[in-house]
């Protein structure tokens, strides 16, 4: 039987995206829909946008540590609607690119809510077409549990587009975006409290670097708040927020921000005409080639659940595309050694396993440290300091991880995953010179193991 598209793609984030390309590059007939924003949660109201707040954020610091080197400012003032359109500014321009990068490699573009009517068919806009493969690449959507007063909270899609700069904030949530956010809001301006119900954020991360990014934070003098979570939001008579936390006290802010978790986005895209299957979370259950229990769809992404990041989408958006139309360049997605940035304030940069991950899966392991005044801070009153650390294997020498807390730790830590995927030991970091003087040679310098 004949199709309208050899390939229909529901999304166009980053995964969606790269799939719809470079399928067309590869003679395929494609088509991709696209209900709200072309790039999808990563260029839109993720990673992109929340960068350059975070480049804002810091500007607070360096106008503190200028006068060390001899420039004298007049206050910094900060303008927050300011900072909001250039943003807007920028995202505009990177979805026009997203359009052209579509268009230009002859994929169709569908525009609004696409629903599988059965395992081929698809309807868009009141029309239907047919595709041999369809492939759900929707992403995830932020959720805010609906305890009482939840309609007062706001989640990293509002944050993006707030008129103004909230005076008091309120964070919830211990992952990377709860963390990236209160420093965000503290490095503006804002007077922010972090709110986790455990005993300490960035669960599954290297217990060191936790525990370190505690500190400087603190020293910074934002308000952590661990085993703590709220019962109920009430708004007050002048539009302030009442927070009662389970515990019985109360709380009092202008913006309550929940980053507790992100839900995939499958909101009537008739699934339920398919022999699609979701996992116990509600995520796209699918084999390792990206196939669900329906033979003819697909799903990649956030949506899948797996590891929910953008280079990783993209990685599995050109898998899907070379497995269907080009299978003697297909290869699989290596998941192993991803490297990966918080891009806290100070930044969090890692690849490979942490020191608690490599003990269970049953290495000797020595263990790396260092902690260090950057040499930039040397001229300041800051008290910041970097930590580095690496997790070896005893008995081959391999280093299994790489940790860091520091500035621009996501740069510096991109290079040694290229190393640590092309199994580098201890020995070939100590031989290998290096930059001098920066902070990234320490990683090359270490050479007495922490006791433990």
């Amino acid at each position: 039987m004949a199709h309208d598209f050899d390939l229909y793609v529901i999304g166009a984030g980053s995964g969606g995206v790269r799939a719809a390309r470079f399928a067309a590059g590869f003679g395929a007939k494609v088509a991709v829909a696209e209900s709200r924003y072309l790039g999808g949660t990563c260029v839109n109201v993720g990673c992109v946008p929340k960068k350059l707040l975070v480049y804002g954020a810091h500007f607070a610091e360096d106008f503190e540590q200028a006068s060390g080197f001899g420039w004298s400012l007049d206050e910094a003032q900060f303008d927050w609607p300011t900072l909001i359109a250039n943003k807007d500014r920028e995202i505009n321009r990177l979805n026009g690119i997203y359009r052209n990068l579509l268009v230009n490699s002859g994929v169709t573009l569908h525009e609004g809510h696409a629903k599988i009517v059965d395992p081929h068919t698809v309807e868009i806009n009141g029309e239907r077409f047919t595709a041999k493969n369809i492939l759900i690449a929707t992403g995830g959507w932020p959720q805010i549990p609906e305890i009482p007063g939840h309609e007062h909270a706001i989640s990293s899609n509002q944050a993006f587009f707030l008129k103004a700069l909230p005076k008091r904030v309120l964070v919830v949530g211990g992952g990377y975006i709860a963390v990236e956010f209160a420093g965000i809001f503290h490095g503006l301006g804002a007077q922010t409290t972090l709110l986790y119900r455990s005993e300490l954020f960035l669960r599954g991360f290297d217990g060191s670097v936790r525990k370190h990014l505690q500190e400087e934070l603190t020293k910074r003098g934002m308000d952590l708040q661990f085993n703590a979570d709220i019962e109920r939001i009430d708004k007050q008579a002048d539009g302030s927020l009442k927070v009662t936390l389970k515990d019985g006290r109360q709380l009092e802010a202008d913006c309550v921000f929940y980053a507790t978790g992100r839900r995939p986005m499958l909101d009537n895209l008739g699934l339920e005409n398919t022999g699609v299957k979701l996992d116990k979370k509600g995520f796209v259950e699918v084999d390792d080639q990206y196939q669900t229990a329906e033979p003819s769809i697909l799903a990649l992404g956030d949506v899948i659940g797996r590891v929910q990041l953008t280079p990783v989408a993209l990685a599995e958006g050109m898998a899907v595309a070379r497995r269907l139309f080009k299978p003697e360049q297909y290869r699989p997605v290596d998941y192993k050694m991803i490297p990966t940035a918080v891009f806290s304030l100070p930044n969090i940069g890692t690849v490979g396993l942490t020191e608690e991950e490599a003990r269970e899966a049953g290495h000797e392991v020595v263990i790396y440290e260092s902690r260090f005044r950057p040499m930039k801070l040397t001229l300041t009153e800051c008290q910041e300091r970097t930590l580095m650390k690496l997790v070896v294997d005893a008995r081959t020498d391999k280093v299994l991880g790489c940790h860091m807390v520091g500035p621009e730790a996501g740069e510096i830590v991109q290079g040694l995953a290229i190393a640590l995927k092309a199994g580098a030991t201890k020995r070939d970091f100590d031989e290998t010179i290096g930059v001098h003087p920066t902070a990234a040679e320490e990683f090359v310098t270490m050479r007495t193991p922490v006791a433990g």
